[in-house]
């Protein structure tokens, strides 16, 4: 492995900018000072920011199952231009990985082609509970549990009271849920098509409502509370259920947690009618009060974490009609430029991306020696320009499904590099994939 030294660059971490020398060494950052003389490959940092690699603990890269859409290889090497460093996968890939055997077949194929490190969530549904709880057993091997408590692919829609109960109750893991509750939005579908009119993507924060999002959430929390599980709420979505969290603990002592997606920091129900179903996702893109609120919240700390949910369908799944068209946007490679962009606006600090995108999300799942630019710690790292734009194009898209609701867009910054465990993975548009990512291990 080569070992690198990073020069004079402007180090983001915990809270901090400081200028300094990075030594990386063996896939560590061995040294931290401001001036290193070491015999490694030098990069001028010179005008540059070195960012911790980011965390994002919600993606679906849809293998095994659905490959036409993605796979692990395509996307991890997407989120690797775009900074991301780790992720956690999802489980509703066909088949979905409801069992333990199910799960360790997504580990053997990531080990194998996922240039990004990773983690894959134990899937629930109605009639695995037993099997759901063996992931006790593992817990350090393991990002967490997620239970769909609305819509979702196959047989993952989690709405039996009694396997919520015993897993909530016995699980020593982490639960992260999809919280929309199913019967609101089945009448709420129901009093639309009863107009008899087409339906149409600006439709679907009416179907997949504010109450829908609030009801489900609350009930999470119910269930959570009752037996002292640790919940984190994935892709929070509205203003309303904003009141169901706290800033008045640090993070480490949270047993309830929120995320928060860059794609409902970003649009607004008013794009519809430029987007379409290209917007379409679940939980919905809402009203602009939303948005507006879900900035303030995680400025505040009552939202945790910022991910992106990325979900890729091919073109010809999204543009037909809006109730043919599948649901969730492809968003990864993008998602550390899209915040970088509000930056720039004003709108967040640079130590808050940091602390949002990578060093909360390694805390709230107590993720092993990643997340933070520290000594001893696996050099995930990201340098950035902020004085060179990125605009997105057809041509550098890396996602299998060859498309992006933020095509066009121009970003005022460019990520030039990106170490995944002190291996320089992409180097000023250069790839290295002779060195795989590692799985995830967490300290519980």
């Amino acid at each position: 492995m080569q070992n690198y030294l990073i020069k004079n660059i402007q180090i983001v971490n915990e809270g901090q900018i400081k200028n300094a020398d990075v030594l990386i060494t063996n896939g560590r950052i061995e040294k931290i000072a401001s001036q290193i003389n070491a015999g490694a490959i030098e990069i001028n940092g010179e005008g540059k920011y070195l960012l911790p690699g980011c965390i994002d603990d919600q993606v679906h890269f849809r293998e095994p199952g659905l490959t036409h859409k993605a796979t692990i290889a395509t996307e991890a090497k997407a989120a690797v231009a775009g900074g991301v460093t780790s992720f956690m996968e999802m489980p509703n890939t066909i088949p979905n990985a409801l069992t333990q055997e199910l799960l360790e077949d997504k580990y053997r194929i990531a080990s194998q082609t996922s240039l990004a490190n990773y983690s894959f969530y134990m899937g629930t549904a109605n009639d695995n509970a037993e099997e759901v709880l063996k992931t006790n057993e593992k817990k350090n091997d393991i990002c967490g549990i997620k239970i769909f408590m609305g819509s979702s692919t196959g047989n993952m829609l989690v709405d039996n009271p009694n396997t919520l109960d015993r897993v909530f109750r016995e699980s020593e893991l982490l639960i992260a849920t999809h919280c929309e509750d199913e019967s609101i939005i089945k009448k709420n579908l129901a009093q639309l098509k009863s107009t008899g009119r087409t339906l149409a993507p600006a439709d679907h924060p009416v179907i997949r409502d504010e109450e829908a999002c609030y009801e489900s959430s609350l009930y999470a929390i119910q269930i959570a509370k009752k037996y002292g599980t640790r919940l984190h709420i994935l892709h929070i979505s509205t203003e309303k259920e904003l009141q169901l969290f706290t800033n008045m603990l640090s993070l480490k002592d949270k047993r309830i947690t929120a995320e928060v997606c860059v794609h409902h920091l970003h649009f607004t129900s008013n794009d519809y009618a430029v987007l379409g179903n290209r917007i379409k996702c679940n939980p919905a893109i809402k009203a602009p009060h939303n948005k507006e609120a879900l900035w303030k919240a995680l400025l505040d700390d009552r939202l945790d974490v910022i991910a992106t949910d990325h979900a890729p369908h091919t073109w010809e799944e999204k543009d037909g009609p809006y109730e043919k068209a599948h649901a969730g946007l492809p968003l990864v490679q993008h998602s550390l430029l899209l915040m970088l962009h509000y930056y720039k606006q004003g709108k967040i600090s640079l130590e808050k991306i940091a602390e949002k995108m990578s060093h909360a999300v390694a805390d709230c799942f107590q993720v092993k020696e990643r997340g933070y630019i520290r000594e001893g710690y696996h050099a995930d790292l990201v340098i950035v320009d902020m004085n060179k734009e990125y605009k997105v194009t057809k041509e550098n898209i890396l996602y299998k499904c060859g498309w992006s609701p933020l095509e066009g867009a121009s970003f005022p910054a460019t990520i030039t590099h990106t170490f995944v465990n002190g291996h320089l993975v992409y180097g000023n548009g250069i790839w290295n994939e002779s060195q795989m990512g590692q799985r995830l291990l967490f300290e519980r």
